[in-house]
């Protein structure tokens, strides 16, 4: 983790509401420490994959883990939130931010610390994306595809392997074990969570549900964090288990998570994906962007008359000569879209094998 003394924000309660989330008493004597962080999931698409930005720290040997770019959050440096992040990522990457909006608050206790932690870390987790000439200007880090941390998201090819050979009979195994009393309380019982979350049994997969999927593998200790957090789930399993993606520093897995789940869901109704294009670009070009964000393969004249019915791009009058095949229109992002209706996102169906 980044630190800095002169970066850090902490607040002190004598009687911290952790005493009650982890049933004991706090003396009055004692303490807790907070710290504000700010984490960024950077995404970008390179060669028609989705990529988002790693970094290791320096101190780190060989075989470190990735984690998202990340500081503490100075209400004496940083004017705002936003701008603290800002000046985080350039100071550690040299990347200047574009389109950045807030996702989620994560405090979980356990999620972050390390043995010897005594700062509680509440992370902000931001989702940043920038087209793909700005992230060929990468100063500091690592352009990572996000499929290496979440496999199973991958529909490009078909139904991922991973599903069916790996995460599949396992989740089923776990929701028929006796749940433990440390457990939390779930309203919805374990067979209904793997059913919904992966679409089994009849269901529709939802490529919105990152999150969920995540959490819930995190819960049957399948994930490599759950180990590390000293979940119980993770050593009720017999033998090694297989690689379910790539782990990430302390809780930067399920902010990535958060981050694409959002960005899946928000292309359908509002132009984000345009900040991910060049000024000028062909339509198989954005096809090809949007089933990387997406996941599974788009039917490609349904795309085409979907684009072009919906008045989101407009041709440049230009051609493109290398694709290898036949010259291609041009086309830009039509800004005036904006202003004719609330919703101008690109709403695909998407075709799953």
């Amino acid at each position: 983790m980044v630190t800095d003394a002169n970066f850090k924000r902490r607040v002190h309660d004598g009687e911290s509401n952790a005493a009650e989330e982890t049933h004991h008493t706090v003396s009055r004597s004692e303490t807790a420490g907070v710290e504000i962080g700010l984490n960024a999931a950077i995404v970008a698409v390179i060669d028609d994959e989705p990529v988002v930005l790693v970094i290791r720290n320096e101190a780190e040997p060989v075989g470190g883990i990735d984690g998202l770019p990340f500081g503490p959050f100075s209400p004496v440096a940083h004017r705002t939130l936003e701008s603290g992040l800002r000046s985080w990522v350039e100071e550690q990457t040299g990347l200047g931010l574009g389109y950045v909006e807030q996702l989620y608050t994560f405090g979980d206790r356990g999620r972050h610390a390390e043995p010897g932690d005594s700062m509680h870390v509440v992370s902000i987790g931001y989702l940043a994306l920038t087209e793909t000439g700005h992230a060929r200007d990468l100063a500091h880090g690592s352009w990572r595809s996000w499929y290496q941390y979440f496999p199973w998201e991958d529909w490009r090819k078909g139904r991922p392997e991973i599903l069916s050979a790996e995460i599949e009979p396992r989740l089923k195994e776990w929701a028929q074990q006796p749940v433990s009393r440390s457990a939390p309380a779930r309203p919805v019982p374990r067979e209904d969570r793997v059913r919904i979350c992966f679409g089994l049994d009849g269901g529709a997969w939802d490529e919105e549900k990152v999150l969920d999927r995540f959490e819930l593998l995190y819960d049957a200790g399948l994930v490599e964090e759950a180990r590390r957090d000293g979940r119980e789930s993770a050593s009720g399993w017999s033998g090694p288990l297989p690689r379910f993606g790539a782990p990430m520093r302390f809780d930067h897995r399920r902010i990535l998570a958060t981050a694409i789940g959002r960005v899946r869901a928000k292309i359908k109704y509002r132009p984000v994906i345009f900040e991910l294009m060049p000024d000028d670009f062909t339509l198989f070009e954005l096809q090809k962007t949007v089933e990387a964000i997406l996941g599974p393969h788009l039917h490609k004249q349904n795309f085409r008359r979907l684009v072009e019915s919906a008045g989101l791009v407009e041709p440049t009058g230009e051609v493109k000569t290398q694709t290898g095949g036949r010259p291609a229109k041009l086309f830009r992002f039509r800004r005036e879209v904006l202003l004719e209706r609330p919703a101008p996102g690109v709403r695909v169906k998407p075709i799953r094998s």
